[in-house]
């Protein structure tokens, strides 16, 4: 897909509804990643934040309950503005907003534990991956996308020819992150001292066999097809 400035993600505007596009639906627009996950049967797809079209909608999502309880990050939107300046300017660090049939509903900071903050509190490989998610939107929490996403962000941080592991850092008390990503292959080593993040961590980590042994498994999902643009 080619990214044009006359077609960008045409359903950002709906503010109700999830609609539901088939496998062979395409949308130009500018995503790094899309895939249509056939256990939800709806297509994932994932572009990079940027300030101009992101700072309104992350600012309303970390404020909410469900969100604000893990993240912290509740600010002012001045505040809140200078933050997401820092992390966009980040070298080894890439925000994401991730949709669901093309309507946005999640953020994603992903990285490379190695050259960032968490190579500290393990043996980092220089092709580890690592990230974080937040699902905004209350009507998406708890209906099974956040296991729809993680499928399709696995893939595309496993896309990467040095990637044999991705690395999980969620809070000690997040029983909802830690139960999602032992589905995925993922085992618990150690808690730690967050002390980058000011929070107690279980360091996780997955291996690349782990995760498409586990993918196997899950006879209600599939692989399904994906393929990664940009």
């Amino acid at each position: 897909m080619t990214p044009t400035d006359e077609i960008q993600d045409p359903t950002e505007a709906r503010s109700e509804g999830t609609p539901t596009l088939g496998p062979d639906a395409t949308i130009r627009s500018n995503y790094a990643f899309q895939r249509y996950d056939r256990a939800i049967e709806r297509t994932v797809s994932v572009r990079p934040a940027t300030m101009d079209r992101d700072l309104g909608r992350l600012h309303a999502w970390l404020g909410y309950d469900h969100v604000a309880e893990f993240w912290n990050l509740d600010l002012p939107l001045p505040a809140f503005r200078d933050h997401l300046a820092g992390k966009l300017a980040e070298e080894h660090l890439t925000p994401y907003v991730g949709y669901i049939d093309h309507v946005p509903m999640s953020y994603w900071e992903l990285y490379w534990p190695a050259e960032y903050e968490l190579d500290a509190y393990y043996d980092a490989e220089p092709g580890d991956r690592a990230g974080h998610l937040l699902v905004g939107p209350p009507e998406y929490v708890g209906n099974g996308y956040a296991k729809a996403l993680f499928r399709a962000i696995a893939r595309m941080m496993f896309s990467h020819p040095e990637t044999n592991r991705i690395v999980g850092e969620p809070d000690v008390d997040n029983d909802v992150v830690i139960h999602l990503l032992k589905q995925f292959g993922f085992e618990a080593h150690h808690e730690f001292y967050f002390e980058e993040a000011e929070k107690d961590a279980l360091l996780m980590i997955c291996e690349r066999d782990d995760f498409e042994d586990a993918l196997s498994e899950d006879t209600n999902a599939g692989i399904g097809h994906g393929r990664t643009d940009g």
